[in-house]
Formats: C-alpha cells, sequence, structure tokens
C-alpha cells in the first residue's frame, strides 16, 4: 500500500483532483481538465507526468489508450485512507434521520430497522442492509481447527443448539498449540457465557498477571539478580545473572521461577485474545471497496457499514449501504454512522 509521504503537495492535489471527479461523474479524467481544475498554475504536460508516476504506483489506471484516468480499488483505499475529509452531519440532517427512525415508535426492533433501512437507501440513492447475528449467544461448546495455515474454522455451538461456523484469519505463526489451547480454555470457562464476556476475563487477567510481572521484575533487577537485555517493548527480555547466588537465596530462585511463569501466561493469553479478537465482530464505520467486498465483489460494489448495539453494549448487528465504488463517502459515512448510533438507543 502506498503512504501519503510517498506523495508530494503536487500529486496529493492531483490525484484529490482526479478522484473527486470520477466520484462525481463516474468518468475518466484527463490532463487538460485536471490542470483547470488545480489551483496551481501546471501545463497538461506536468499533470500528465503526475499522472503517469501515479499509475505507476498503482492508484490510477487507464480504461482504454488516449483516455483519461480512473483510480484504482487500491488507489480509491488510498484515498478514503488517507485523503477524505469527512465532515458531520447538519443539525437540519439529524433532526430528519431522528424523526424518520423514530417513526417506527420503538415498537420492536424489526420496525426500527426497517424505518432505518428505508432512510439510508432514500439519503444515499444505494441499497441499505441490515445484518444481525448471534453475537450475544450463550454458548455450550467452543473449538478451533486449522484448516489452512494461516486460515481456521471456528465452531460456535450455542446452549440453544445452534451451531455457528466463522472462518477466522490467523496471524502468522501462531502455533497450532494455541488453537488446541484455546479450545480447551473455552469448554472449560464457556458455559453460558458469550465470547465476548471470555475475552474481557482473559484481559482481566491477563492485566494482573503483567502488573505481578512488573513487580517481580523491578525487584529481582534491583537486587542485581538479573539485568533487562534486548530491545524494550514487546520483545523484553530478562538476562539472569549471579545464578550462584540462587543457592543461598531460596525466595530469588521461588521469584525467578514465577517470572518464568508468568512470561509463559502472559504469552499464552496475548494468543488467545488475539484469537477470541478474530472470531468477533470490528467496531465502527468499515468500509470495502469492490473485491474487499467478498459478498458483492463481482458486481464491483462498495459496503459502507458500521455496528448498533444492546444496552450492554455488545455488537448485535449492522447496518449499511451498498452502491457504486463511486459513492459520495464523504456523506455516506457520517449518515451510516449516525443511523447505527440511533439505533443502539432504540433497539437497546
Amino acid at each position: 500500500m502506498v503512504s501519503l509521504s510517498e506523495l508530494d503537495k503536487r500529486s496529493r492535489e492531483i490525484f484529490r483532483s482526479i478522484v473527486e471527479s470520477y466520484l462525481d461523474t463516474g468518468e475518466p479524467v484527463g490532463s487538460r481538465n485536471v490542470a483547470r481544475g488545480l489551483g496551481m498554475s501546471l501545463s497538461p504536460a506536468s499533470v500528465r507526468n503526475v499522472m503517469a508516476d501515479l499509475e505507476h504506483l498503482g492508484l490510477l489506471y487507464s480504461p482504454h489508450t488516449s483516455a483519461g484516468r480512473l483510480p484504482t480499488e487500491t488507489g480509491l483505499r488510498f484515498f478514503i485512507d488517507a485523503l477524505l475529509e469527512v465532515g458531520d452531519l447538519s443539525r437540519e440532517e439529524r433532526e430528519r434521520i431522528d424523526v424518520q427512525v423514530r417513526a417506527s415508535g420503538g415498537r420492536n426492533s424489526e420496525q426500527v430497522l426497517t424505518e432505518a433501512t428505508q432512510l439510508l437507501s432514500g439519503l444515499t440513492s444505494g441499497a441499505a442492509v441490515v445484518l444481525t447475528h448471534k453475537q450475544d449467544i450463550r454458548l455450550k461448546h467452543v473449538e478451533f481447527i486449522r484448516i489452512e495455515p494461516l486460515r481456521a474454522l471456528a465452531v460456535l455451538v450455542g446452549e440453544d443448539g445452534s451451531v455457528e461456523n466463522r472462518i477466522v484469519d490467523l496471524p502468522p505463526n501462531l502455533p497450532s498449540s494455541a488453537l488446541v489451547q484455546a479450545s480447551n480454555y473455552l469448554n472449560a470457562q464457556i458455559q453460558g457465557r458469550t465470547l465476548a464476556d471470555v475475552r474481557r476475563e482473559l484481559e482481566r487477567l491477563r492485566e494482573a498477571d503483567q502488573a505481578e510481572l512488573d513487580l517481580l521484575t523491578q525487584k529481582i533487577v534491583e537486587t542485581g539478580l538479573a539485568v533487562w537485555g534486548g530491545d524494550s517493548g514487546d520483545g523484553d527480555t530478562l538476562i539472569v545473572r549471579g545464578q550462584s547466588n540462587l543457592l543461598t537465596d531460596v525466595g530469588a530462585a521461588e521469584d525467578l521461577e514465577r517470572v518464568r511463569l508468568l512470561f509463559d501466561d502472559l504469552e499464552n493469553k496475548r494468543d488467545l485474545i488475539q484469537l477470541l479478537g478474530l472470531a468477533e465482530k470490528g467496531d465502527g464505520v468499515r468500509i470495502f471497496i469492490g473485491s474487499e467486498n467478498k459478498l458483492f465483489s463481482l458486481s464491483g460494489s462498495s459496503l459502507v457499514v458500521s455496528p448498533y448495539r444492546d444496552r450492554e453494549q455488545r455488537i448485535i448487528g449492522v447496518l449499511g449501504v451498498i452502491g457504486p465504488t463511486r459513492l459520495n463517502y464523504a456523506r455516506v459515512i457520517p449518515m451510516v454512522d449516525y443511523t447505527a448510533r440511533l439505533v443502539s438507543r432504540l433497539v437497546g
């Protein structure tokens, strides 16, 4: 992926002009039109040279010979992540959304969601979608099965007998033992609890272990029995010295063993927490462009979605908009975000 630092100010402005023109018209943009629309004095030839550089970076492409340029999917993703300026909704827009979504009277979740999707479809000229899922399902059995080096199948069996399979992407170098350990640990702890409940408990235990580890290592280093070595951060290394002193200091030996066990325990909990996180849904507005959107990738569509929550702040569904890749993202994103937060208040 191209970083913003790779583009100078002139390249950014030319790229922004091309993308904004595409989002507005859907048509390729030529160098002459770009030069006319820029606030700087550049010849069409200079603009063409920059456009060629942007094409080389994979941000633009030409649909056919002698045509103008269009942004690639990579270019759109770069524009949204690095250059898109998303404003807030006006008071009038917020009031309109409030009035229409609340028109259901809050009688039940289905009516609220119906009003919300009709509203989003009308405001954005796209197709509104809503997806509810059993994020809060209370489980009785969980199993992680590796199906590819970097993918696993998470099998979630609910107390109500329902079975849900989720494909999760695994981080590189995650050992198979972590999958087995995750399955065993969860099946010992999960009865009547949700996946999110167990993940929060793991986070709490990991923080407690980290606090104990910090105190022990500080004590050992202060006594001169060990020193910190290597880089600071996640790769901290404790180097033990003066091992002969341990023969006469049983307490120090016990402390060192406790430190070793805590290091192991923390590493295991990191693996478990990361794995559980992959099995849960993401938060915030998410944008999927073209092939990033597996469900509608062949249609060349974009999907803008945001989760909505229950009273306990658990994600219980997502709603959003599907449209062409030249959606007005600056307008659609805050609308989806505000509507999802409103729905959370009404159905929570």
